[in-house]
Parts: structure tokens; sequence; C-alpha cells
């Protein structure tokens, strides 16, 4: 399978794609002013002790209160990844004390962020801490020496438990070996884990010198820890369009992992990357509420407070005689499709897909089947329960942030809530993008941008060299007029000296 991670950049902005075969089917997004705290490491402080849901609500210095669960004060065990700092670092669950009996209101206490701040909950916390590199997650609390499930042959499984145990000195804390040490050398995670150790060290040092609530240590940022985390030989490619992180990426892949230097690639051409790759439909089709299916069916994806329902519909096609055989493909496909679009839209927690009713049950066993064997593509843990009676397959899938959908949109003021537009920051990085296509395309010298007076006001206070900037990078005359007839998440692209309408030529995500 042909595997590519595509990067572009810019000093407001990060996207990283992940291509199988160039199909689309990971996207992630970055801004500065939008703090990633999922990895992060705080010194907290215990705002309150709930005997009853056994929990506690801990302080680190954001809007709402991190959510600490006994479950997540102590544990050891099992065997996985461990990636970002998040999630239970794969150690197998038993039964914790009670909360009341570990800490109390006023305590400083170490804790990490494995799950964003999403809707009104606040950041999902654990005090067990994970620090992970490229090779290694380090357990400063445990005692565990594991390998990642994902690295099969016994051998190598049963050889690097055997070195990982070798390098741990005793009483110095537990590690695992991700999917990426598969094969590597005892000298190389030796190097790693003094590395992961020493910067545990600087931890607690911080920790020592600082009072509660305080932030000891920062997460990687997207790009940095998308390379760390996935890019090895698995990997055809990494393109990026910016030369600084292409830098960054270099130097870091030439310290860790040289073979795969000549797989980074920088990307120079004057149109944008995406474009280049096609991948503005399948981004634009992230954000619509029906997806249509290569059979003629269609699949209508509605996110709700409590959980996403999926609806699978047999639209246009009709088959031919045998009704169950139409109904069948329809939701042979939609299985497919489904599994792409709640991977692409970084879909989580509680799924309810509701298939076509199906009366044979090797035909929904089948569909059942199709579908988990896409799930197992996902990086996210992702666990999918039987067909029901009616159809419906109940899932669950890891979340640890906001859906794509609900981090790059807000709820609409004019539809009493009902519905959703692009946020202010993601309509001008949108107007940003369109007009480097403008640029790109060399067809036009002069561009009047209208938008709605609530995004200008933005634009002027927040980035108020934004014309400047882009007119100079682009060499395009720019001019800025603010427009209340446009909907918040409108704009329109005039070009030349008759102002001629060209938005639905270079508008894209």
């Amino acid at each position: 399978m042909k595997r590519e991670i595509l990067i572009t950049a810019t000093p407001h902005e990060s996207w990283v794609a992940l291509l199988e075969n160039d199909n689309l089917v990971e996207l992630m997004f970055d801004r500065p002013d939008e703090v990633r705290l999922v990895g992060d490491i705080y010194l907290g402080k215990v705002d309150a002790v709930l005997p009853g849901i056994q929990a506690a609500f801990v302080n680190i210095g954001t809007e709402k209160a991190g959510f600490l669960h006994a479950s997540d004060l102590a544990a050891d065990g099992d065997e996985e990844d461990g990636a970002n700092g998040g999630g239970d670092n794969g150690r197998r669950a038993r039964k914790p004390q009670s909360i009341q009996s570990q800490v109390k209101k006023g305590d400083s206490i170490l804790v990490q962020v494995t799950k964003e701040s999403i809707g009104t909950k606040g950041p999902r916390l654990t005090a067990e801490v994970s620090l992970p590199g490229r090779f290694l997650v380090y357990l400063p609390d445990s005692t565990h020496v594991g390998v990642s499930r994902k690295i099969d042959g016994r051998e190598e499984r049963t050889r690097l438990r055997v070195m990982a145990k070798d390098i741990l000195p005793p009483d110095s804390g537990g590690i695992i070996v991700r999917t990426v040490g598969e094969e590597v050398t005892q000298e190389t995670l030796e190097r790693e884990f003094k590395r992961l150790r020493e910067r545990w060290q600087k931890i607690q040092r911080s920790m020592g010198s600082q009072e509660a609530p305080a932030l000891v240590h920062r997460e990687a940022k997207l790009v940095s820890g998308i390379i760390r985390d996935l890019f090895s030989d698995k990997f055809d490619r990494v393109v990026v369009d910016s030369k600084e992180i292409h830098n960054e990426i270099s130097q870091y892949v030439q310290n860790v992992d040289p073979d795969l230097l000549e797989r980074v690639q920088l990307y120079r051409d004057s149109v944008p990357l995406f474009d280049r790759h096609n991948l503005e439909e399948e981004i634009q089709a992230a954000f619509r509420r029906r997806v249509n299916l290569s059979s003629g069916g269609h699949i209508v994806i509605e996110p709700t407070e409590a959980l996403v329902s999926i609806d699978v519909n047999t639209g246009r096609y009709k088959g031919r005689k045998d009704p169950e055989h139409t109904i069948l493909r329809t939701n042979l496909d939609a299985a497919r499709e489904i599994a792409k679009q709640i991977r692409l839209r970084d879909v989580g927690g509680i799924i309810v897909v509701d298939f076509i009713d199906m009366e044979s049950q090797a035909n929904r066993d089948r569909v059942l089947h199709e579908f988990k064997s896409y799930l197992e593509h996902d990086r996210a843990r992702t666990k999918a329960f039987e067909v029901s009676d009616l159809g419906l397959i109940e899932m669950t899938r890891q979340r640890v942030r906001p859906s794509l959908f609900h981090s790059l949109t807000q709820a609409c003021e004019h539809c009493g809530s009902n519905g959703r537009v692009y946020t202010p920051a993601t309509v001008i990085r949108r107007i940003e993008r369109s007009i480097k296509r403008v640029s790109a395309a060399k067809s036009e010298r002069r561009i009047v941008v209208r938008l709605h007076p609530e995004v200008a006001l933005q634009l002027l206070e927040e980035e108020p060299d934004f014309l400047r900037r882009l007119g100079g990078k682009t060499r395009l005359d720019l001019r800025l007029r603010d427009d209340p007839l446009l909907c918040q998440d409108e704009f329109r692209l005039l070009a030349g000296p008759a102002e001629t309408d060209v938005t639905a030529k270079y508008a894209g995500r």
C-alpha cells in the first residue's frame, strides 16, 4: 500500500493529511491560538473531591477544571503504545482505591491531560504520567515492561522485551516498546530511554520550584508529534510546503532514523500542496451531512449532544430483482464509507449506525465483518457490537479532542444554535488559501475581499498586517470591504476593475 504524509503549514495554521493509495484517510490541523492540551503535564490543585462519582476536579490553570477519576490514580499492566501521553497507556484495569483515601481538597498533584475539553466538560486527566519517545514510552510510576501489540512476531516481541528489561535500571520506572521500535537495536533503545528519563528528572525539578496550578511540561506540537509517532519505513514519503518545518523534520529524522531522510521532501510548486493532490473535495465532504456512496445510495451523519447517528439509505440505487441483494450491496458500501468518514472527521464517543434492515443473519454478519475490517485501519481505539434486530450497530471510538467539524465551526446565532457556521478564524484562513489560489493561477492582479463585519473586525484586530503580508507574498493588490449582507462565514472574492465575483473558482475549504 502506498502511504504518504502531506503537511501544509503557515505561521497561523498547520494541516496534516494522511493518504493511502492517494486517498485521504486522516486529516488533522493545529493553530497557535488554539492550544492542544493532550499530553501536557501540569502541577494541579485539587478543587473538589466527589466520593459519589469517585472523581476529583483539579485546577490546572485552564478555563475549566480537569476531571480525574479514581481509576486514573494508580494502575499497572498490559501492552499498548501509550502515544501522546494519553489514555490508559495500555495498562490493565483493576479496582481502584476510593478517591477520598488518595486525595483531598487543596492537595497539589502531578497530572497529565488525556482528553481535550469538549463542550461543557473540562479536560480529562490522569496521574499516571507517560513520556512518549519515538521508540519507547517511559512510565515513571510503573514497573511494567511491555511491547506494542501491533508487533506480531513472537520472536521479535521476545527480543524487544529482553532488551527493554536490560536497559531498565532497578526502581527507575517502566517502559513500553512502541510499534516503530520493531527491529531497533539495544543501543538505540538505551539512548532514547536516557533522554526520556532525563526529561522526567527535569519535570520533577520544575515541579519542585513551582506552585500549583502550573504547566511543567508541554507535549510536542502536531507536526512534531506526527513525525515522531507515525513516520517510519511504512510511509513512502513526507511532503511539506514550509521550508522551516521541512528543516525541523529533516534534522529530527537525521538524528533518529537517517535511512528515512531521503523520503522527506520539500514542496516548491506554486499550486497549493493540497490542491495538487485534489484533496479539497474530500475535505469539503467532511463537513456535509450527506455523503454519497458509489453504489448510488448515501449516508447521513448527524452529530448530537450524546452521540453521533449515521443513517444508511439506498437512495437512487434500486437494484434489479432481489431486494435483499440490493440492501446488502448498499450496506457493504456504507460500511466501508462510514469507517472512512469517522476516521477522517475524527468522530469520537458513542456512534450508532442505522443500516438498512436485512433478513439474513449471514448478511448481517458479513456487513459487521466488513465494517470491523475497515475499522482496523483506524489509529484510534474502536469497538463495534453485533447488529441488533433493528439493523443497528452500536460502536465506540476513542475521543481525545473535539471532532474536525466542531473544531472549525461554532453554533449559529441566527437559527437558535440549531445549525453551525465556520468560526471567524476558520473564515480568515479560508480567505488566505483562496487568495493563494488566485496568485497561483496568475490570471488576476487585483482582488477585493468582501466579508462579514465581525470577521473583518477580528482580522483587523488580530492580524493588522494580513493584507500587506499576503499581498507581498502573492504580488496581488488586495483590498478589504465589510458587507453586513453576507452571512458570518461567507466571503466574496471580486477580481479586476469591474469587480467580477470569482469566489466559486478559487474558494475551497
